[in-house]
């Protein structure tokens, strides 16, 4: 038997009539179609949207080394074949090369009553009940291959500009948005809770000898980083027990942060810009099939999206420019807007797509509405903090430049009523050997939620993880 071809290096080929090429190709069955003469088999293996059109003449009186009614019954939708036969050129429309095929070997079979995808045109909602199989679709399987594109783009963009790769601990005693919504982690019997003299739980005979969660955010041991090695990433899963079930949020999601010494906030804007024109140009010009398919099926304005955003140069404004431009504008928000209030998606999206109509950054936000480690300006009322907008999403990724002063971030902490002990450690790089600098996080399904046009975080993650539901 000859060693496989993926089907993504033979749907693209031109064959001249008459010229065939003998291949074998392996994948599952997507669609059954013919008469009592001959199948048409639509294989994919999942390489790209398309599938390759098998063609296996049936055995008749005329021809009797045609394949058999046994075999065909096991070839449905689900099943996986191996393939031998010749590629030639297709007369069909669509298609490019068939597979004339000379000896069939059904792999797996999949029983037509009880395989849940039998027919196209299942909804969304549908498949997340069935995450385990809906990688199969032409849908899912876009948007599994764009969210490795982006993932190897991001790494392609650190790695070129002499940043390092940090792995930053998911386990941690510190919680970095100061929220709260954070899941524990323990090994204590849940059903015999050891206690203090106080009454609380007693983390000392806990397996870390203190109370540890899971990370909402890598980003305090990433400046941990920058101060030794100037520049660093992360890129990796994150928490947060937030009670939501709103088509933006997930329980378990992953994170992309930066950190840099040695960048103010005006280092840090260019960086994000750059960051996410690279990675739209990186699908614009790899993943043209996929976002084809998105774009035709789910978002017509996919791709022209996409283009915009690459080409356009971001509006850069202030927090206050944009509580000022909202409050003039001709639109009736579900949340008013005064300055000092947290900005809400709807006036983030009138601010790219209706006002602007490009992507946005807003910089200087009031220091009340944001994290402790921001920067302060000289006014005492705004923080050096930053919000990237993009039409369709609201905020993608959030930023700031951090306060290199321990002073005034002692202060910021205690103003909070933060535990000081727990942050010694990050604390003592402004002790250490301070210098200016700064970070940001991107939200990765938030990423892909723009690159793919889906509407639905849980529709972007393989396995989605949201209040009362970790099925898989």
């Amino acid at each position: 038997m000859l060693k496989h071809t993926e089907i993504k290096d033979l749907v693209k080929l031109s064959l001249q009539e008459g010229e065939t090429r003998p291949v074998t190709v392996k994948g599952w069955v997507r669609t059954k179609r013919g008469n009592k003469h001959v199948a048409f088999i639509a294989l994919n293996d999942g390489t790209c949207v398309q599938s390759l059109q098998v063609v296996a003449e049936l055995q008749t009186e005329e021809k009797p080394d045609g394949f058999g009614d046994e075999l065909m019954k096991k070839i449905t939708t689900g099943a996986c074949l191996c393939v031998e036969g010749n590629l030639v050129k297709s007369m069909g429309k669509g298609q490019n090369v068939e597979i004339q095929a000379r000896n069939i070997v059904v792999y797996g079979e999949a029983n037509p009553d009880t395989y849940p995808l039998q027919k196209k045109g299942h909804s969304l909602e549908f498949l997340r009940e069935i995450a385990h199989l809906r990688p199969r679709t032409n849908t899912f399987g876009c948007v599994l291959r764009l969210r490795h594109a982006m993932a190897y783009a991001l790494h392609q963009f650190y790695h070129e500009r002499g940043f390092v790769y940090l792995h930053t601990p998911i386990i941690t005693g510190s919680d970095c948005e100061g929220a709260g919504e954070m899941f524990q982690v323990t090994t204590l019997d849940l059903d015999k809770l050891p206690k203090t003299p106080e009454g609380s739980v007693d983390f000392s005979k806990d397996f870390f000898g203190k109370s540890t969660k899971l990370t909402v955010s890598g980003q305090l041991e990433g400046e941990l980083g920058a101060m030794a090695l100037s520049k660093i990433y992360t890129f990796g899963p994150t928490f947060r027990a937030e009670n939501s079930n709103t088509p933006r949020h997930l329980a378990e999601f992953w994170m992309n942060e930066p950190e840099m010494a040695f960048y103010e906030i005006e280092d840090n804007m260019d960086l994000a810009e750059d960051f996410l024109k690279h990675l739209t140009s990186y699908a614009l010009e790899n993943c043209m099939d996929d976002l084809k398919f998105l774009n035709d099926m789910y978002d017509k304005s996919l791709i022209e999206r996409l283009e915009h955003v690459q080409k356009m140069t971001f509006e850069r404004i202030t927090y206050t420019t944009a509580v000022d431009v909202l409050k003039a504008a001709n639109a009736k928000f579900e949340y008013p807007v005064e300055w000092g209030v947290d900005l809400q998606s709807e006036h983030e999206r009138f601010l790219v797509e209706h006002h602007y109509k490009k992507p946005v950054i807003i910089t200087d936000y009031p220091k009340e509405i944001k994290s402790f480690y921001m920067k302060q300006n000289a006014d005492g009322k705004t923080v050096r903090g930053m919000d990237v907008l993009f039409p369709q999403i609201g905020e993608i990724i959030g930023g700031s430049q951090r306060e290199e002063d321990l002073d005034k971030l002692l202060n910021r902490i205690h103003e909070l009523n933060m535990p000081e002990q727990a942050y010694w450690w990050y604390l003592d790089t402004r002790r250490f050997g301070t210098a200016p600098h700064s970070g940001f996080g991107l939200g990765f399904e938030r990423l892909l939620l723009f690159i793919t046009g889906m509407t639905n975080i849980r529709d972007v993650i393989p396995f989605p993880r949201y209040p009362q539901n970790a099925e898989f």
